[in-house]
């Protein structure tokens, strides 16, 4: 298999071949992923009922995955340097899909939970890998349109794998129930495999950096110590190991950054080039993508949570409730995109979709509070229509107009650490704003009134996002002095 992996079709020096359909398997594999870190947030009553285990089993079927995707995205962007992106991009495919095999499988919750981490660290591997060869494979004039696919990929994956849950679920196919959302992969998995083979460039940088395994062990543990205790800590009532896990995790960042310097500062690798952090633009990037990547993932584990326990909805009934958030920023890029507002308006652009998101989420918690426990999807589509659509405008510049603050020579380490941030954010997101919801239950609040105060959490982080946004460079790079 590995012969097979290195003698695809070699990249050439004017525009690859084939690189429209090498940009539909990466595409393919970006939706995979995404897909994958939302189905559990309506799945996971359904395999709660079927395998048993403590609430925080539900928190974990999400954090654990992109728990292991934060810490494992820039190592994997280290492989594809040092192997080969299209053999790295294919041991990725390879691994998800094996994982997904055994999370179909899993007969207990410690097993679906380590799968799905195993899934997590092979999607890791795989994701990065599909950036660095957009860039060998598409000229200048092109690469704008095809990063440009990435915006409704994105969105439409995160938003509609709750949709596709609760199809699955519901449709009980080959008597599968919940386990068909990740059996589901392995024609999906073994395509991306395969397309990798036939259709993706087999290059490498010539000038290939050593792995820094010493930084991996510490960010990986310093993320560990900082969730684990969120996620288990309401079950175990809250004991002191939690705290002082959560402050050595500080301690391990700190040293982590310190350790990057010193070998950056020795002419060695890191995974990190510090040098970012003392750039106002990057740090306040990360701030803002950290509260808002936390609040959007957070909030969505808890609605579809809310939809079936509180509000009985069937798995089906509440994928689809999701399903106006799908359309409203299915529209909000398209619309972003085609009339170029991201260049146009530029930071402006995510200040607007931040208020406009904070409407909409607050929009859901009127009707809530208006229709009570008798609320249909009907009634929350218009608000739900409305978050979709903020929820665009933010994510459409956001990546762009972060990177515009670095240097051209700093912007793939500062892609990969963008990139982790996201997926630790969404772990943060599920195990905060979970340990909130199942703890506020615990001591005996009402549904109406847990939902409405994580409704109000979620408004609060868009605020901090609000505020945070104003670190960031007025507008993104050009597309000329990008390309480049």
């Amino acid at each position: 298999m590995t012969h097979a992996i290195d003698t695809g079709p070699p990249a050439t020096a004017g525009p690859y071949r084939w690189r429209w359909i090498a940009l539909g398997v990466i595409l393919a594999a970006e939706a995979m992923d995404l897909l994958d870190s939302m189905v559990t947030t309506i799945a996971a009553p359904s395999i709660q009922a079927d395998l048993g285990g403590p609430s925080s089993m539900i928190q974990w079927l999400s954090a654990g995955y992109t728990l292991a995707m934060a810490v494992g995205l820039v190592t994997g962007g280290r492989l594809g340097d040092l192997y080969g992106r299209r053999r790295m991009f294919a041991v990725g495919a390879l691994g998800f899909t094996l994982c997904s095999l055994l999370c179909g499988l899993a007969a207990s919750p410690e097993t679906l939970i380590g799968s799905r981490v195993l899934q997590g660290l092979f999607g890791a591997v795989m994701v990065p890998q599909g950036l660095g060869m957009i860039k060998e494979m598409f000229p200048p004039g092109e690469l704008a349109a095809a990063f440009g696919a990435f915006g409704p990929i994105m969105a439409l994956s995160t938003v509609a794998g709750p949709v596709l849950a609760g199809w699955l679920i519901d449709a009980d196919l080959f008597g599968t129930g919940w386990r068909m959302i990740f059996l589901i992969n392995l024609p999906i998995g073994l395509i991306c495999l395969l397309g990798a083979i036939r259709y993706l460039p087999g290059s490498k940088p010539p000038h290939a950096s050593r792995l820094d395994l010493t930084g991996t062990g510490l960010v990986s543990a310093a993320s560990f110590l900082l969730i684990f205790p969120l996620v288990q800590g309401r079950d175990l009532d809250w004991p002191a190991w939690t705290f002082a896990s959560m402050a050595a995790s500080i301690v391990i960042f700190i040293f982590f950054g310190r350790h990057q310097s010193r070998k950056e500062r020795a002419g060695g690798a890191p995974l990190v080039v510090m040098s970012l952090f003392r750039k106002r633009a990057f740090s306040g990037g990360l701030v803002t993508g950290l509260a808002f990547f936390s609040g959007m993932i957070g909030f969505s584990l808890v609605f579809g949570l809310y939809t079936q326990i509180a509000l009985g909805y069937d798995p089906l009934k509440a994928g689809l409730a999701g399903l106006p958030n799908a359309v409203g920023a299915l529209a909000g890029f398209i619309v972003v995109n085609a009339s170029g507002l991201a260049r146009k308006v530029g930071r402006k652009l995510i200040h607007l979709g931040t208020v406009v998101m904070a409407a909409g989420v607050a929009g859901v918690g009127v009707t809530l509070g208006l229709a009570g426990m008798g609320v249909t999807p009907w009634q929350l589509a218009p608000a739900l229509a409305v978050t979709g659509v903020g929820m665009s405008m933010v994510m459409a510049p956001f990546f762009d107009i972060v990177l515009a603050g670095v240097e051209p020579h700093e912007s793939g380490s500062a892609s990969g650490t963008l990139t982790a941030v996201q997926q630790l954010g969404g772990a943060l997101g599920v195990a905060a704003i979970g340990t909130v919801f199942f703890g506020l239950l615990r001591q005996g609040w009402s549904f109406e009134d847990t939902m409405r105060l994580t409704i109000w959490i979620e408004v609060g982080l868009l605020a901090v996002t609000f505020l945070t946004a104003f670190l960031l460079p007025l507008r993104a790079r050009p597309e000329e002095e990008a390309a480049h």
